[in-house]
Formats: structure tokens, sequence, C-alpha cells
């Protein structure tokens, strides 16, 4: 079976940065055998000049979201308020503008060392609800821009039937809705994997699925062995309005309904009792978090240090998309985890780099992926370390460096199977990804 051969001046083996480490890469786009202890490039090999890692994984995205930066940043206001330019722009999606838009956002993931993307889809039908011909035509949209920008997806298609507890979806929310969770697991079940394509579900939160529905989407998942996400305790008012309509939190809510378990994560799960954190820890229930969305919208901090210590994996995303930068998902978490506890030191670059990347991965179905090591899926990206925010450092301390101190911009290269998708810092689909953006982007405001 043909090789291609990657020469890394510097790699992050799971727990170390080690020089002179070359790659083989299989033709099924997997990696062949790691080579520790190689000094200079062999012939022919590519070479990666910096720190390679393990490609990252953006445990959770509303790529239409994008369209919101900048323009939400203007006056003051609640995560509620946000809501309402959300779906404003929501509204104005076709599936011909979502494909521009998720490919040029997409694109920028990959320029970021993004090679997975969880996509929390809800924006399933036409305005007013009305089914497109293919019911699915938002989600394969999506699936083709990912496909166009080099990166996997896990399509986690979201059910939303209800705009709170006891309350019919509101004008806006018609597009999100099948009307219910049969309804919806059956549009669903018409999707196919397929090469660089997962499925998976998602409840989008307690509000917006029945209780008596929740076990319906649960068991789809469970019955594919499919990812299950779920906004979850991002807000107090939920909380309280959970409570008020169960007598119970959201999370025992989703417990008694079957829905916590090792293939399911907890979005957010900010706003969380202590009997809260044993529930999601003891069922092996992953936390995604999403620290500069929830600053952003001023959510609040998560327990994510009582989640892990319960036994709840860690994953991040970039959700809103206020920034696309894996890197700052990581040190926020351990910086907000600072200015909380005033204290230092919570998390390693070693155990934040596995949140952003093998951790990641398992929470999206991609438990091949996210590892530099034989048989794994050749998924990597290499940041520079002579940019002005990372020069200076021991290159030991290179993993540090990037989780500290590195950002997006200082991503040089990202491979995805084995096939360079970023070379240089160039897309190499979507050349200028920033036009990209600001025509998809200027399309929609019309």
């Amino acid at each position: 079976m043909p090789l291609t051969t990657y020469w890394l001046e510097h790699a992050w083996l799971d727990t170390h940065v080690e020089p002179g480490v070359a790659l083989e890469v299989s033709s099924d786009g997997r990696i062949a055998a790691v080579r520790t202890g190689v000094d200079t490039p062999p012939p022919g090999a590519a070479v990666l000049r910096g720190l390679t890692i393990p490609g990252l994984a953006n445990a959770h995205s509303h790529a239409f979201h994008r369209a919101l930066r900048g323009t939400v940043q203007v006056g003051s206001g609640t995560f509620w308020t946000w809501r309402e330019t959300m779906y404003t722009v929501a509204q104005r999606l076709t599936p011909d503008s979502y494909f521009a838009l998720a490919r040029a956002v997409y694109a920028e993931m990959a320029l970021a060392g993004i090679t997975a993307v969880g996509e929390f889809h809800y924006l399933h039908h036409a305005p007013g609800g009305t089914p497109y011909a293919d019911p699915n035509a938002m989600g394969e949209a999506l699936i083709a821009a990912a496909g166009e920008a080099g990166i996997r997806i896990t399509l986690l298609d979201t059910a939303y039937l209800s705009a709170g507890f006891g309350a019919a979806p509101e004008h806006h929310q018609l597009r999100f809705t099948d009307g219910t969770a049969d309804r919806w697991a059956e549009r669903v079940s018409a999707l196919k994997e397929r090469d660089g394509v997962r499925l998976g579900a998602a409840i989008h939160s307690v509000r917006a699925v029945p209780a008596d529905q929740l076990t319906t989407v649960a068991r789809w998942a469970q019955d594919r062995e499919a990812p299950l996400h779920v906004h979850l305790s991002e807000q107090t008012a939920e909380n309280d309005a959970c409570l008020a309509a169960h007598g119970r939190t959201p999370t025992r809510l989703l417990a008694d309904h079957g829905v916590l378990g090792a293939r399911t994560t907890g979005v957010h799960n900010t706003h969380m009792t202590d009997a809260d954190i044993a529930l999601i820890g003891s069922t092996s229930t992953g936390t995604c978090m999403c620290p500069t969305t929830e600053r952003d919208l001023a959510d609040g901090i998560g327990p994510a240090v009582a989640l892990q210590r319960a036994g709840s994996p860690l994953s991040l995303g970039s959700d809103s998309h206020a920034v696309v930068d894996l890197l700052e998902e990581a040190r926020a978490m351990e910086l907000d985890e600072r200015l909380r506890t005033r204290t230092r030191g919570h998390w390693t670059a070693a155990a934040l780099l596995r949140a952003a990347t093998a951790d990641g991965h398992a929470a999206l179905g991609w438990a091949d992926a996210g590892t530099l090591e034989a048989g794994a899926l050749a998924d990597f990206t290499t940041i520079a370390l002579d940019s002005v925010r990372t020069a200076g450092p021991v290159p030991r301390l290179a993993a540090e460096t990037a989780v500290f101190a590195a950002s997006a911009a200082d991503v040089r290269h990202t491979i995805v199977g084995g096939r360079r998708i970023v070379r240089d810092g160039i897309h190499h689909s979507v050349p200028d990804v920033g036009q990209a953006l600001a025509d998809s982007i200027a399309a929609l405001r019309g």
C-alpha cells in the first residue's frame, strides 16, 4: 500500500512533545506508522515545521450564528435578547445560502486547525415550517459544505418541538420543528452516513422537547449507537421553568427519560446542583464547554472541574462562533476557572489538548481520530513556533506555548485523512476565506 510521509519538526504525542517524528500515512487516510528520533526529513517527506498536534474537534457548532459576529456586540442585553437577533438571521437562510455560508465557516475552521465539527442542526424547514421537497435539504447543505471545506462532520440533527414547557412553537421557531419526535425520527432516518460524515441526534433543550418525547429521541440514538447531544442548564431561567413544570432539574428530567449515558454530551452544563454534577458523572455523560460563547452571552462559568472529577469527559466547541479558535476555548476553560476560584493550574496543557482533540472526537463519534498513533485517522494540524505569539520558549514547552499563547492565526497546516486542506495558512479549495465569509453574510443581509 503506497505511503505518504510527513516529517514533523515537533509532535505532541499525547503526553509530551517529541522532536523529529515521521508519520507514515497509508492511501486509506490512516496513520500507518509513527517513527520517533528522526532528526532530519526522510527523502521525499513533506516537512511540517512547528508543533504538530492531532486535528482539533469542534464539538459544538451552529454554523449560521457566524453571521451574527459583530452585529450582536452592539448595545447591552442578555442571552434572550441575543436570541431574537439570531432568529432574524435564521429566517433568511435557504439551502443554497446556507451551503455558501457553512462552506466558508467550515473553511475558517480548517484554517484554525479544526478537522471535525459537530453541527447542532435545528434549522430544518422553509420559513413558516413547510418542508422542502427534500425534507433534509438544509442538513444535506451542511454535509456538502463540510465536504467542500475538507473537514469531517457529525450532523447532530436536532429535535426542536416547542417554545417552552407546554408552549407551541412561536412563528420564528416553525422552521425548527417536525411537530413530534416520531416525525423528527422519520425525517432523520432518511439521512445516510458516508465518507467523512457521521450522523447523531440532539435534543435542543428540555424546554424545546416535551418530557414525554425525550425517550423517542434518546432511543433513536441508542439504536444506532450514535452520539446524542443536548443544551443543558445554560440559563437559570430554564432551570427555574423546569422545576416549576416538572418538580426536578433538567439533568434529573433527562436521566428519568433515559437520555444520559456514555454517548451523550451535555452542552454548557453551566448552572448545576451538586446532585446534577454527580448524576452527569456517574452516567459518564460528557460535557462540552464553549467558553467564548458562554462569556459572550453572559451565561456564566460552568463547573467543569467538578464535572470532570465526577467522571464527565470534557470537550470544547465554538458554538456561536464569536471567535473560531479551539486553542482559545482550551485556555479559556482554565483561565475562567482561575478567575472563579482565584487559584491557578486546574488543567495541564496536555489535559486541555486532550479535551480539544481525542475527547472531542469521541464525543462526535470519531473514536478513531484525535491521536497521532498507528491506525488512527491521519488528521493533524501544525502550529507555528516562530510567530510573535509563540517565539521564545524551549521546544519541550511547545504544548504549553500552543495552549496558552498561540491562536488560530498560528495554524500553518491542516491535514485530513492524509490530505492537505490548509498549506502555509492557505485553504486549498477556498483560497480567500475572508471574502467567502463576507460575500455569504452580505447576501443574507440583503
